[in-house]
């Protein structure tokens, strides 16, 4: 917008570098430009403003495809005001020469007219395609035609529009259709995390069974490892069973030699003493052969004595002595 300032009579208008002004007095041309100051008076001044930036239209509008469904069209029209004279004689942009208002809405009725230019190419692309095809390929075919249909449209070359260029962000059908469209690859993408899900759980028993079968190979492998050891042990206990009997029978052997040999030096010795005494016995008699009997019983007397116990009171009768008496005397008489 220009900027209008008040000096008493006159106005200055001070345009910017966007904006093309042009200053009209009866008729005729006084002052046009793009970035345009100058000085005007206020009575006899026509004035007009065109914006030449480029300006962005968004546009959200409906179609129907050919199975009869409704769609929803989101773009975007891209467009300046190539040639701001001729615009500004298609279109009111004149502006108030106190505030630099524009006194109609001239942006808006531009926006009304590539609206519709717009749906009607829109229309005439989806119309022929189907919805899935509208949805899936359509967004290039109505962008393209959007752009082509908007840059061949002579209604807008005389007015002095450029379309630069369109874009069409979204084709959408409607909340339910979506849904249903969205329900095969929603319940495919179910599958394959149910399939995933499954394997997974497969991979997951499969490394449990592995374990399952290493843990039985190792405890079969100890049992056998244990089998042997007991066998071993057993063996192990033979052998030192076997040791211990031998060794006990070697023992039993030596000492059962040993007191055969103590037996017979025992024997021997016994044999030696009995053969020493026998000789012994054998020279006492001899020695006793020749003695007479009187002195012998003397002498037995006398050993009888030496080995009797302890004896306080001996009582010596006659009916024992006289018969002894008498063989004493006799002997002695003889």
């Amino acid at each position: 917008m220009a900027d209008i300032d008040r000096f008493l009579f006159l106005r200055h208008l001070r345009g910017t570098e966007t904006t093309h002004i042009r200053h009209l007095r009866n008729g005729h041309t006084i002052h046009e430009g793009t970035a345009s100051s100058f000085w005007f008076r206020r009575l006899g001044a026509v004035l007009a403003e065109v914006p030449i930036d480029d300006r962005e239209l968004p546009l959200l509008f409906h179609a129907q495809t050919a199975d009869f469904q409704d769609v929803s069209i989101q773009a975007t029209i891209t467009f300046r005001l190539a040639d701001p004279v001729l615009a500004a004689q298609r279109i009111d942009f004149s502006i108030d020469p106190d505030t630099g208002q524009h006194r109609a809405t001239p942006m808006a009725q531009i926006a009304t007219i590539l609206t519709e230019t717009a749906q009607q190419h829109a229309l005439g692309i989806l119309a022929v395609l189907s919805l899935t095809e509208g949805i899936t390929t359509g967004l290039a075919a109505v962008r393209d035609g959007i752009a082509t249909g908007l840059a061949d449209d002579g209604r807008l070359v005389e007015t002095g529009i450029q379309v630069i260029g369109a874009r069409v962000v979204a084709i959408k059908p409607e909340p339910t259709v979506q849904k249903a469209l969205q329900t095969p690859t929603r319940e495919k993408l179910q599958q394959d995390a149910d399939a995933a899900t499954f394997e997974r759980r497969a991979v997951a028993v499969e490394r449990e069974r592995a374990i399952a079968e290493n843990e039985l190979q190792s405890q079969i492998e100890l049992a056998r490892r244990e089998e042997q050891l007991v066998a071993q042990r057993g063996l192990n206990g033979r052998r030192t069973a076997e040791e211990d009997a031998a060794a006990d029978q070697i023992r039993t052997t030596a000492e059962a030699a040993r007191a055969r040999q103590l037996d017979a030096a025992k024997a021997d010795g016994v044999q030696a003493l009995g053969a020493a005494d026998a000789s012994a016995e054998a020279a006492k008699l001899a020695a006793y052969r020749d003695t007479p009997e009187a002195v012998l019983l003397a002498l037995a007397a006398r050993e009888l004595a030496a080995n009797l116990p302890h004896i306080d009171n001996l009582m010596l009768s006659p009916d024992l002595l006289t018969p002894l008496l008498a063989r004493l005397g006799t002997k002695d008489a003889v």
